[in-house]
């Protein structure tokens, strides 16, 4: 598909972007800029095993995110509304962002057109805009928690 950008890697500037959350608030990637590193977890589909399994873990580490001077945010092509819902089913604590025309996976490289949906992938943006940790797997396996924990130490 002509519309996917290249995976995104390690030193690129982060393609900015306005998402709605769960509670259908806009958040913009630049507006953490200078500020906070930001935590973009991609994952399939809501309601699913392993992403509920994986969310389940992420908030469960979401202090850790948050004394590592990192957002955390869950990106699918989900509808807020089901974020919302599902959010709520797993008293999720970090915030679910809508990508429901996919551009923002696309951009990012990371659209799995077999699903139509994200692919598994984990990006961190530094406070200066550019991509400091990318890592994109099966999409049938969680992330580790541990070592995005590990990468956001090393990152300024």
């Amino acid at each position: 598909m002509s519309d996917v950008a290249a995976e995104v890697k390690v030193g690129d500037q982060a393609p900015d972007f306005t998402m709605k959350d769960q509670d259908q608030n806009d958040v913009k990637l630049s507006d953490f800029k200078g500020k906070k590193k930001v935590v973009l977890a991609f994952y399939p589909l809501d309601w699913s095993p392993v992403c509920t399994g994986e969310n389940k873990c992420l908030t469960d580490d979401f202090p850790s995110f948050g004394s590592s001077e990192a957002e955390l945010f869950g990106v699918s092509c989900d509808s807020f509304f089901s974020h919302k819902a599902w959010a709520d089913s797993l008293d999720l604590k970090h915030k679910l962002l809508a990508d429901m025309d996919r551009s923002v996976s696309k951009a990012y490289g990371l659209y799995f057109e077999p699903l139509n949906c994200s692919k598994r992938a984990t990006v961190i943006v530094g406070k200066d805009g550019k991509v400091g940790y990318v890592k994109v797997q099966d999409i049938k396996t969680a992330r580790d928690d541990k070592e995005i924990l590990e990468a956001l130490k090393s990152m300024n």
